[in-house]
């Protein structure tokens, strides 16, 4: 039961619109812009740096407190539960109840709930996405990167847990999803079409 509630949890809290909502008390729907992407990165490209990084902090928030509440309501089973809640956070972001079902593609969400699961993780993910980013200047490709890391840092962080299994399982899921949400950025990658920044990391 503590699985589909921690689920629900997040769904609900992943659907507010964060972007959305930013983008139209700046008189835009961030929907209509740019990629049409209501997301940090598409936010930033349109509205710049200020409204990219408000919108990211909203992003962590709305991930975070889901988490943390899911983990102080199953203290028995609370790894288990936050990764259930990072879940609906994602498919809420991505598929808002409120909004049509069209949501963004869920990176911000996922890099506020894995801190939240186990916050060293989050800060390895965290290096990984920016080693990426310094080297590619493809912020989709790092994405996946990062997410891409998670189950393998799961089943090295929680080894010999009675849950590893189920853990291991929910972060490739977690992957998969971030792989879905980026198909069109996989065939321009792949084409060689994909926008970089433009320019390097220092």
């Amino acid at each position: 039961m503590y699985r589909i509630i921690s689920l629900l949890l997040g769904y609900l809290f992943g659907g507010i619109q964060t972007a959305v909502m930013y983008s139209k008390l700046k008189g835009v729907d961030i929907r209509n812009e740019g990629s049409g992407n209501p997301g940090t990165t598409n936010v930033w490209r349109v509205l710049g740096k200020e409204a990219g990084i408000t919108v990211f902090l909203g992003e962590l928030a709305k991930s975070m407190i889901p988490v943390m509440t899911s983990k102080l309501l199953f203290k028995k089973n609370k790894v288990i539960a936050a990764l259930y809640t990072t879940i609906g956070t994602i498919l809420g972001h991505s598929y808002p109840l409120y909004s049509k079902f069209k949501g963004g593609k869920g990176v911000a969400v996922t890099v506020g709930s894995i801190y939240m699961v186990n916050f060293p993780l989050g800060m390895i993910t965290s290096v990984l996405f920016f080693t990426s980013l310094a080297i590619t200047r493809m912020v989709s490709f790092s994405s996946m990167v990062m997410t891409g890391s998670i189950p393998f840092l799961l089943a090295k962080f929680f080894k010999g847990k009675p849950y590893t299994k189920e853990a291991v399982t929910l972060g490739t899921l977690v992957s998969l999803i971030t792989s879905y949400r980026h198909e069109a950025n996989i065939k321009r990658i792949i084409a060689g079409t994909e926008p970089k920044l433009k320019k390097k990391l220092k």
